[in-house]
């Protein structure tokens, strides 16, 4: 199928910088409530079926409509668990009949609730029929109610760490408790919540994005009147009908910023949007158990986050000439459908279902397999708008933390959040080897159906669509160098790889060498890294890959029989799980007997348990491993530091000798290939995560050694 792409209502100033002085920023905003009026009434966001007929708290469409004289644009964000484009699509007809703005410049997301009303069928849930034309219509009147407010306005941006009220809820699983998907097969490298029990896993499957984003408008004398907050949490779960905490955090503002409205002025419209939060929740796994707050109210996680956001508003630099640019992609994506034997398989399910909704699991799958092979592709909608050098990109999936975080650290203006579940409801969207790793946002349906490499398509479309609006390249990003990176590269390398990259194949040698390495599959990127506040800058987080069977491959052809390998390690396999708990790194040939060579890896039940172990042998006669004095806690940062020097072989752990003993250096030629998180054969693969790895083709001094472990 060919991959189409339509862009569409893109205002670019090229012969102007991105904010105009001759920009007369206007800005209206209204609420609109859009709960239903008849009960009961469907409601989507579980596996299977479920319906309500009372509300807790009203569900409401916020819309904020700015103008800076040339343009007019809508952004809409509606308490609902997510919408279909072509509801969207309608009622985004229905806005323009009835005001001055375009369609294609008006975006619409979902806060993704999981206590509103089904407007679109997802898993066990069908939409429900009733409620379809009364959102559509009520959409349309938020829309020309908050044209009507429009007034003089600036504009500002925030930003605050809420990074302790967001966390993983996707975490890797142990290679040897691999549990199995509706299809009856063992894929379930990672999934949701799988971190309930540590012993199960072995570390999270992504980074988290802790920024709480302000857009924020006032009138030209300082009264409040509108603000749109983006957050990467998925929901916090309450009673249906209820807008969960997007709801309670756009009253609470309104009630701590501009409770009281003046005469003859329009109310002051606080707004939550939903940052990329696809493996995102509030339950930090990495605490234990009795420090994971559990009974936390949802009113009180709001008004945190209410404190958290006027802080950040209180440090807001206003502005009244930004100008706005709009544009808009659409694109034709296919799904993954099933294979005949599963259609088979599905097609019978179904058909002994009659016309009753799914009951379990299993006939849900069965029936989103059906549905599936129907649609074969479907059209998503992407967007991005520019406020003077404000940002915002949107996607229609519920998107993970890192895609965020690819668009944002990417985008040519400097202050950019994305709304994710916009302008559609089309679903997880994996980066590409996190599918390799399986799990319920993996499994083929509307709610996770799209192609393997949708993720890569969209987040480039963001960043183009970003580019279009801004009217300049995007930005290259680059991990900064802090002091113990420098030290690294004063040392003079023959290679360093860093392990920051967003995505595989490819590891960057920032020696200057050119010696990339190779991801193979089974690697996860961007976790936090060790000591960031001495391999990076002004804060930043350094990052690091997470090993779930892959290796990183790469070859050094000078080595010899005197080279020096240094590199940070994060076990995350419990040592009492199999006979070695992991191999840090092989010099071997590929596929080749692990006697073959020479390996450095942590010891587990056949020896060694928690410990350095090095082995090194030949096909004539393996040794047993030399192993280290100090047991090495799970879940932590070390610095090994490997030296060969001719026969000699010494091992440091954190800058101490851990290992010292002698083993023959008469190596074949050519032994170039050294593997990063595995061994040669394939054997006990490193199970977490490695960073800051470099190779010198000579035997580093001590006090080389002890600056590097420093």
């Amino acid at each position: 199928m060919i991959r189409k792409i339509a862009l569409a209502g893109a205002v670019v100033l090229l012969l102007f910088p991105a904010s105009s002085a001759f920009a007369e920023l206007r800005v209206g905003a209204a609420v609109v409530d859009v709960t239903p009026p008849q009960f009961p009434v469907l409601v989507n966001g579980g596996m299977l079926t479920r319906s309500a007929s009372q509300v807790k708290t009203p569900v409401n469409a916020r819309a904020i409509v700015l103008d800076d004289g040339a343009e007019r644009l809508a952004i809409v964000v509606v308490d609902s668990c997510m919408m279909p484009r072509p509801l969207l699509d309608d009622a985004k007809a229905a806005a323009a009949a009835r005001t001055k703005i375009r369609p294609d410049h008006i975006l619409i997301s979902a806060t993704h609730t999981h206590t509103a009303p089904s407007c679109m069928g997802a898993l066990g849930t069908n939409a429900d029929p009733t409620y379809i034309p009364y959102l559509r219509e009520k959409l349309a009147e938020s829309i020309a109610a908050a044209e009507k407010n429009l007034e003089p306005a600036k504009v500002g941006w925030g930003v605050t760490d809420a990074g302790e009220y967001t966390a993983l809820r996707r975490w890797v699983r142990r290679p040897d408790r691999i549990d199995e998907d509706p299809f009856g097969n063992p894929t379930v490298r990672a999934n949701m919540h799988a971190a309930r029990n540590w012993d199960d896993v072995t570390g999270e499957s992504g980074p988290e994005d802790p920024d709480l984003s302000l857009i924020a408008f006032q009138s030209p004398d300082g009264r409040p009147l509108a603000v749109l907050a983006n957050f990467s949490m998925h929901y916090f779960g309450d009673q249906a009908l209820s807008a969960d905490y997007f709801g309670l955090f756009a009253e609470g503002l309104k009630q701590r910023l501009a409770a009281n409205t003046p005469e003859g002025k329009a109310p002051f419209v606080g707004v939550m949007s939903h940052g990329c939060s696809g493996d995102i929740w509030r339950r930090d796994y990495r605490k234990p158990p009795e420090e994971r707050d559990e009974d936390k109210k949802i009113d009180t996680y709001a008004e945190e986050l209410v404190n958290l956001a006027l802080d950040a508003y209180q440090d807001i630099e206003w502005r009244e000439d930004a100008d706005l640019a709009m544009a808009e992609a659409r694109m034709e994506l296919r799904y993954r459908t099933p294979d005949k034997q599963r259609l088979e398989w599905a097609q019978r399910i179904v058909e002994a279902m009659g016309d009753r909704p799914p009951k379990d699991t299993t006939e849900v799958y069965a029936r989103e397999q059906v549905i599936l092979h129907e649609l074969q592709s479907t059209e998503v909608v992407q967007q991005a708008v520019r406020i003077g050098d404000i940002g915002i990109a949107t996607t229609p999936n519920e998107t993970y933390a890192l895609t965020g975080l690819k668009i944002k650290l990417q985008s040519p203006l400097p202050q950019t959040m994305v709304i994710e579940l916009a302008n559609g409801g089309d679903g997880y969207i994996p980066p590409p080897e996190q599918h390799l790793l399986g799990g319920y946002n993996t499994w083929a349906a509307r709610s996770a159906g799209l192609e393997v490499q949708a993720e890569p398509k969209m987040t480039e479309t963001a960043l183009q669509l970003l580019e279009k609006v801004a009217g300049r390249d995007r930005r290259a990003w680059k991990q900064t160098r802090g002091p113990a990176a420098e030290s690294i590269l004063n040392a003079d390398p023959a290679a360093y790889w860093r392990l920051d990259e967003f995505a595989g194949p490819r590891a960057m040698d920032s020696s200057g060498n050119n010696r990339d390495g190779i991801y193979e599959p089974g690697v996860v990127f961007f976790l936090e890294g060790p000591q960031s506040d001495q391999f990076c800058e002004t804060g930043e987080v350094n990052r690091a890959a997470h090993f779930a069977g892959g290796r990183l491959a790469t070859r050094v052809s000078d080595l010899g029989d005197q080279y020096t390998i240094s590199l940070w390690i994060w076990n995350g396999m419990p040592t009492d799980g199999r006979d070695v708990t992991g191999w840090i790194f092989s010099r071997g040939r590929d596929h080749g007997l692990g006697t073959h060579g020479e390996h450095l890896g942590l010891g587990g039940t056949a020896a060694g348990q928690g410990k350095l172990i090095f082995f090194h042998g030949d096909h004539e006669a393996a040794t047993k491993p030399a192993i280290g004095r100090t047991d090495i806690e799970r879940w932590t940062w070390n610095n090994i530091i490997f030296v060969r020097d001719g026969d000699n072989v010494r091992v440091y752990l954190n800058g101490d000798l851990e290992i010292e003993t002698k083993a023959p250096a008469a190596f074949p030629n050519p032994f170039d290939q050294i593997f990063f998180g595995g061994r040669s054969d394939n054997q006990n693969n490193w199970e977490g995560r490695l960073d800051e790895i470099a190779v010198f083709n000579r035997t580093l001094s001590p006090e080389e050694i002890a600056a590097l472990a420093k």
